[in-house]
């Protein structure tokens, strides 16, 4: 196998990892990157196996050790979807999905291209940055409004989920465990009260759905509850943001107003494809097996480079151009297999949305200055992104 060297948190891989990726995959459909110390698939082909191996999966064989100052967060991870295996996890995802039905992700429509109005008809009439403003606070809202908590509370819902990511992002420090750890603390604080406070007077919202929800008697417990509630707030929030962000560069940089105009998902599905928000997911071996031909051992971490995947020459004609007229091809952006992102169809309704919105309130929208990426591995996203309308 393989050896590639690079530092996640290199200025210039930040501002640009594809030609990283394009290294990597010339080496093989998995290498060893070093500077994780881990096997990494970085064909379509070899990520597709490793997000779908049945002998692969999520929780580690042994449960891992928390440092003290640790503990608050890993108490509401151990619960959560994305952490979980069969049996737990399909017991957990069928009782979510009878509560976030695709009926009720299409009904918020309406509810979205309201916010989004509302947040464009409050950016001045000069250069301003598109994320805090916009791209920010769209998701966050939509967060609020889903889990019936007061909109009032969109700021303090954005601290949290912030400072929890920070676990998942190659920069983290000492100060950022701290972070998270208390965020993930008052968090849960916080939904336990609302939990009770729903319980006692049921309303619309995801919340009261999913208490309700009900699979041959079987219902969420408290915990599986708030760790459902916490992975919405981080992973639909982080995501959305940098998926907006980046999705907005694409179309200004590439001229492509006329393409989103024409077809709106199809310009969302070559935006998950050209930049997602994600590069980096990984699986635990669970027997030995053999993937793309090399074997893996038990208790073997592997890593599955989505954003490698997307460019892959293999499956993609010219990946490396923004063409969102090309034949649509279901990018690797929400993973695949058992762990396929559950919110995936609420991200994808709230980016074409944002994204039609935006364009036909400002028609003329234009870069004010180059944009740079954020140090968010193994996210991607924008520091910020000033235009003009």
């Amino acid at each position: 196998m393989e050896v590639i060297h690079q530092s996640p948190t290199d200025p210039t891989f930040v501002q640009d990892p594809y030609p990283f990726y394009e290294r990597a995959r010339a080496l093989g459909d998995i290498v060893i990157w070093r500077d994780y110390d881990m096997p990494m698939a970085t064909s379509h082909s070899a990520v597709m196996d490793v997000l779908k191996h049945r002998r692969l999966g999520r929780a580690p064989l042994s449960p891992l050790s928390a440092p003290d100052h640790l503990r608050p967060f890993y108490a509401v991870e151990v619960h959560s979807m994305l952490e979980l295996e069969p049996p737990r996890h399909t017991r957990l995802r069928r009782l979510v999905l009878h509560a976030f039905t695709s009926r009720r992700v299409a009904a918020l429509e309406p509810e979205i291209a309201q916010i989004a109005h509302q947040l464009l008809d409050g950016v001045p009439n000069t250069s301003f940055d598109l994320l805090p403003s916009f791209a920010q606070r769209l998701p966050v809202i939509v967060i609020a409004r889903l889990l019936g908590v007061p909109e009032g509370m969109a700021d303090q819902l954005l601290a949290w989920s912030n400072a929890m990511v920070g676990m998942y992002q190659a920069r983290r420090t000492r100060a950022m465990e701290e972070a998270a750890s208390a965020a993930a603390a008052e968090f849960t604080t916080f939904l336990r009260s609302h939990i009770d406070q729903r319980r006692m007077d049921p309303a619309d919202d995801l919340i009261t759905h999913l208490i309700a929800a009900e699979d041959d008697g079987d219902r969420l417990t408290p915990d599986a509850l708030i760790a459902t509630c916490l992975l919405l707030l981080n992973a639909g929030h982080e995501a959305t943001v940098h998926t907006l962000g980046n999705g907005v560069k694409a179309i200004l940089e590439n001229g492509a107003q006329a393409a989103l105009r024409a077809d709106p998902d199809a310009t969302v599905e070559e935006i998950l494809r050209y930049d997602p928000p994600l590069h980096l997911f990984t699986r635990y071996v669970y027997e030995d097996t053999e993937i793309a031909g090399f074997p893996f051992k038990r208790g073997q971490q592997v890593g599955a480079l989505l954003a490698a995947a997307n460019r892959d020459p293999m499956v993609t004609d010219s990946p490396d151009l923004f063409t969102p007229t090309r034949p649509p091809t279901r990018p690797a952006a929400f993973g695949a297999g058992l762990h396929f992102c559950v919110g995936a169809p609420l991200a994808r309704l709230e980016l074409r949305v944002a994204l039609t919105t935006l364009f036909q309130r400002f028609p003329k929208l234009a870069l004010a200055e180059r944009p740079s990426y954020a140090n968010l591995y193994h996210f991607h996203g924008l520091r910020s992104l000033s235009v003009t309308p």
